[in-house]
């Protein structure tokens, strides 16, 4: 497994949505890019200021935020712990 370093997050992105509230489905071309995901590595921070979010965190992030990467046929993002809102 990838082990981010500094300040950096590897983010597994949810999956999209598959159907509307009221039940329409989405069709694939239509699916947008889902905004959270769950963190599968930490990198240890930077010297002045330690990181605060952990593996196994729920987190919302910006829609163009990070870099996708493939590990092992996976797709995850990696990105800077500041590109994170929040944790859910």
């Amino acid at each position: 497994m990838l082990k981010p370093l500094a300040d950096r997050v590897l983010i597994e992105a949810a999956p999209a949505e598959e159907k509307t509230a009221s039940g329409i489905i989405i069709p694939d071309t239509a699916k947008e890019k889902p905004l959270q995901g769950k963190v599968i590595a930490a990198g240890p921070g930077k010297v002045d200021e330690p990181m605060t979010l952990k593996v196994g965190d729920s987190v919302l992030y910006g829609q163009y935020s990070g870099t996708e990467i493939k590990l092992d046929g996976t797709a995850y993002l990696i990105m800077r712990e500041s590109d994170v809102y929040g944790v859910l």
